[in-house]
């Protein structure tokens, strides 16, 4: 495989799953009840579209991608230097922005009676910050970093394990995602699951024959796998839910990320690859901070475009990725320039000055 264009496709995978995490958050100025009292129309079938197809189906590229590094690097066998390593570009990074989240969402519900989550204990605080036994109300996509960091703990182990232990490590994590069991050891075990394929896929040749699949093969079983959950998600009625529901899910997440990988080193060799790599370096950044930047902007620019059930606001849902990309750009350049060191810190090493 073209190492470099290999290179090409991991950071564009990154762009594609980050902005497409932004769907699952998007603001749509509704409350839960609010919005199921729309389920089934236009506009809320519309945001679920977008969730499944560029959000949760995405997302495991990512702890795929992650698994697949380590895994190479001759530096994680040293537990000392790569826990070291991941704590300043993963656990601090993420214990900061979730600070930044608390002092900037709650303070602004406290000085602007903003409809957002404040502190009402210290235990909430905690979970707020180490995300310990639940999700947090504010950054809710960062429970993907704090698995995603046990994981790294357990990468020097991992790398060490033949193949068939490493195929019972994913199959635990798979069994225990699939039946709801995880948490507070881990919040998602999808993540522990996608972690080891991406170790097993480096150690034979899944990537290169992934690549080398015609892009139809790898479209088909996602477009197949993904329409049948649409509908079931989409019909009157509860979500599908209990094991059957997971292990479908779980079947639409391994296709999506076998598909996304597929398109990414499609991408690597076509006309967008220099934009999506200039993109690429603000991911991480837009990552931790989407949340708060739809937490404070969502509702400012929701009184220029409307709730969902607007007649804008499809515009502004379909927007809202490359209008929080465009603040993050903004910010992460005007940090590089004027802190670089808190620019590289709080973008887990990814952004220097400029």
């Amino acid at each position: 495989m073209n190492a470099a264009r290999q290179s090409d496709a991991i950071s564009i995978a990154r762009v594609l799953c980050i902005l497409g995490v932004v769907y699952v958050h998007a603001w749509t100025g509704l409350s839960g009840a609010d919005l199921e009292q729309l389920r089934g129309t236009s506009q809320e079938s519309l945001r679920w579209v977008l969730m499944e197809i560029f959000g949760h189906s995405a997302v495991p590229l990512l702890g795929l991608i992650s698994g697949w590094l380590v895994s190479g690097s001759s530096r994680t066998r040293d537990w000392g230097s790569h826990v070291g390593r991941k704590m300043q570009t993963i656990l601090l990074p993420m214990l900061t922005w979730n600070a930044l989240g608390i002092l900037l969402v709650s303070g602004a519900a406290f000085l602007f009676h903003m409809l957002a989550p404040v502190p009402h204990s210290a235990e909430w605080i905690v979970q707020e910050l180490f995300i310990v036994s639940r999700n947090p109300d504010i950054n809710v996509q960062m429970p993907f970093l704090r698995d995603l960091f046990l994981c790294m703990l357990a990468a020097p182990l991992l790398v060490r394990l033949p193949r068939w232990l490493l195929m019972t490590v994913a199959g635990i994590a798979l069994a225990c995602q699939i039946t709801g069991l995880g948490p507070p050891v881990l919040m998602r075990p999808s993540i522990l699951f996608f972690f080891v394929i991406g170790m097993l896929a480096r150690r034979g040749t899944l990537a290169d024959r992934t690549a080398a699949l015609p892009f139809a093969a790898a479209a088909v079983p996602f477009i197949l796998l993904m329409s049948f959950q649409l509908i079931l998600i989409l019909r009157p009625g509860p979500d599908p839910s209990g094991v059957p529901g997971a292990a479908l899910d779980m079947a639409v997440r391994i296709a999506a990320a076998l598909f996304f990988w597929r398109l990414s080193w499609a991408l690597a060799a076509s006309p967008a690859r220099g934009l999506l790599l200039k993109i690429e370096p603000y991911a991480f950044l837009l990552f931790c901070v989407h949340l708060i930047l739809i937490w404070l902007g969502g509702p400012l620019l929701g009184m220029l475009f409307g709730k969902m059930g607007s007649p804008f606001y499809p515009f502004y849902l379909i927007a809202q990725p490359f209008l929080i990309l465009a603040a993050v750009v903004l910010l992460g350049t005007l940090l590089s320039r004027v802190a670089p060191g808190a620019a590289a810190f709080l973008s887990g090493g990814r952004l220097r000055e400029t």
